[in-house]
């Protein structure tokens, strides 16, 4: 007993030195977290929503030099993130493992219990944003509003092919929707990340997508592509043309969740110094400047919080799973 004693206040002291290293802008130089290379993960192709918001962070984070050690990008692809997941999974009580959350990719998951990914197989960290998802078109397609995709795919049923991430993402989310409120029935294509489906459209192999805004940003600001709808709350302040689905007379509101989380079973105080990074991160000018360019919606949720949320959406996300068959 004497001799543990000691070391409580020790312990208590570290969470205060890095709490107060990010409180004051310096550097986070711990002892015993981060003490090597942080692996940074997305689970979808280079260029997809997640990879670059991933990569956009842990660059901010290197950028600042909040930590002395440094980041290795992972793009750990496959089985709609499964591959992602449980790898992340195989890390327990790692916190040199950070891996960006499409929070639709893993509710899907953790929906499914053949796959051992419940929510308890990761530790939330930080949920930053809202990245609504839209109904793009290339600049040459012959549907000028959503009015007239709406009024050819009711003419002619599963004639029009749109490119989604996934079977099961929020690009997926969003077409279903789309269905169950105009009584159109379209055809889907599923590839490995949003910038994929977005070049697949912009190619004219397929004639639509639903994946998110900041996947496509240099092809609508270059005019190569067209979006004619918004699936959010409200029409984005920087392109304010363009309706959103409410407005147009539809009940759909769809967006990625975007934020962070660590392998189950990492030390709380590691855990805690990663969060109050990210909040560092998400406060930062840059980070504004990045978050408002790409039309994210601000949504920052604390790791106690966040994993509130997870789980309050993983229940509605059942019942869309359920609709198209992909849980019983």
């Amino acid at each position: 007993m004497s001799r543990t004693r000691p070391r409580r206040p020790v312990r208590s002291f570290l969470v205060i030195v890095f709490g107060a290293g990010l409180a004051f802008g310096g550097p986070i130089h711990a002892q015993t977290y981060p003490s090597r290379t942080i692996e940074w993960i997305s689970h979808s192709s280079a260029g997809s929503g997640t990879d670059l918001f991933n990569r956009n962070v842990s660059d901010l984070l290197a950028k600042e030099k909040i930590f002395p050690v440094p980041f290795m990008h992972s793009n750990r692809v496959g089985g709609n993130g499964v591959v992602a997941y449980n790898y992340v999974k195989s890390k327990r009580g790692d916190p040199h493992v950070v891996i960006a959350l499409s929070v639709t990719v893993i509710l899907t998951a953790s929906a499914r219990p053949e796959l051992e990914l419940g929510l308890d197989t990761i530790t939330p960290l930080a949920r930053f944003a809202q990245d609504p998802q839209v109904v793009a078109v290339r600049a040459e397609s012959k549907f000028k509003t959503f009015k007239e995709l709406v009024e050819a795919g009711a003419r002619e049923q599963g004639s029009i092919v749109a490119g989604v991430t996934g079977p099961t993402g929020s690009g997926r989310a969003a077409l279903y929707f789309i269905e169950r409120e105009t009584g159109v029935r379209f055809r889907f294509v599923t590839f490995k990340g949003g910038g994929d489906a977005v070049l697949a459209t912009l190619g004219g192999h397929v004639e639509l997508t639903t994946e998110n805004m900041s996947e496509m940003m240099p092809l609508v600001e270059s005019k190569k592509m067209r979006v004619l709808a918004v699936t959010g709350e409200r029409r984005f302040k920087q392109a304010p043309d363009i309706p959103t689905l409410k407005e147009l007379g539809y009940n759909i509101v769809v967006a990625t969740g975007r934020g962070f989380a660590m392998p189950p079973g990492v030390p709380k105080e590691a855990a805690a110094t990663m969060e109050a990074a990210l909040k560092r991160v998400h406060d930062s000018p840059a980070y504004r400047e990045y978050a408002e360019r790409n039309m994210f919606e601000d949504a920052y949720l604390g790791s106690a919080e966040f994993a509130r949320e997870l789980v309050r959406q993983r229940a509605e996300h059942i019942e869309f799973l359920k609709s198209i068959g992909v849980v019983k």
